[in-house]
């Protein structure tokens, strides 16, 4: 099979050539003290004494094709948004995702609410080029990245006071994520190389991770209330990334006041 990740992440490689050329980092940190608008993304899921829920703005996956045919971000984050989101995940990864920068941009000029630029960031260079646009945390998936890359981006995103979402799928990445110890800490329920997905990855891979004094997420497969309340009775998790489901549903809004009552 196909490793999805790996050709993901070649691509990821190719495409930064050209945008480097046309954006050098002088320009994008000039361009990042002109905004004035960024927010403290790990601090809204911390306090949050409820359920927080990571809403996903995506067009498209590999797992799953296009999405939502008459895509509109604004939309969507305005329907996430009215219905209690706690920040919102937006898809920039162009190829695979269909997703660009510009929706960070376009969302926090219209609505205030801190925003994950999620994406394939393999390149320090990348956090510079996502706060540019008005990202509030960036995405560090520890199964994309060598131990060396790893750290560079993390520090990276620490110098421009961005939270730091690292991504985890198994036992020995879990391990690992916890040496970053300013991370929120997601747990990918979806195995990046092969797209498998298993709530229950959650709950194996809480027992390494509990101690961590940053938020765990548990990320992709929470299809309903029910997966969700499962997760949240078998490991206390109590923060979601959720896209799919969402996006998919007929009733989006109900789904999501269902995933903020599972603790009741």
């Amino acid at each position: 099979m196909t490793n999805i990740l790996e050709k993901i992440v070649q691509n990821k490689k190719e495409s930064l050539i050209e945008i480097k050329k046309a954006n050098s980092l002088d320009v994008l940190e000039k361009k990042i003290k002109t905004l004035s608008n960024f927010l403290d993304f790990k601090q809204s899921i911390t306090k949050n004494k409820n359920v927080s829920l990571i809403t996903e703005i995506k067009k498209a996956s590999p797992s799953a094709g296009v999405l939502v045919k008459d895509f509109n971000h604004i939309n969507i984050a305005k329907m996430y948004i009215d219905n209690g989101a706690t920040c919102l995940s937006v898809l920039t990864e162009e190829k695979h995702f269909l997703g660009k920068l510009d929706y960070i941009k376009d969302i926090k000029d219209k609505f205030k609410i801190p925003v994950l630029a999620k994406d394939f960031f393999i390149d320090p260079y990348q956090i510079a080029l996502s706060k540019s646009y008005g990202c509030d945390c960036v995405l560090l998936i520890i199964a994309a990245l060598d131990q060396k890359q790893s750290d560079e981006i993390y520090a990276e995103a620490l110098k421009h006071n961005l939270s730091v979402i690292v991504e985890v799928h198994d036992h020995k990445e879990a391990e690992k994520a916890l040496k970053y110890e300013e991370a929120l800490i997601g747990i990918n329920n979806r195995n990046l190389k092969t797209l498998d997905i298993s709530i229950n990855n959650t709950i194996s891979i809480f027992e390494i991770l509990k101690d961590h004094k940053g938020p765990l997420i548990s990320e992709s497969g929470i299809k309903d209330e029910n997966d969700a309340r499962y997760i949240f009775e078998n490991s206390g998790i109590k923060n979601f990334l959720i896209g799919e489901s969402l996006l998919k549903s007929d009733n989006p809004a109900a789904l999501m006041r269902k995933f903020s009552q599972i603790t009741q």
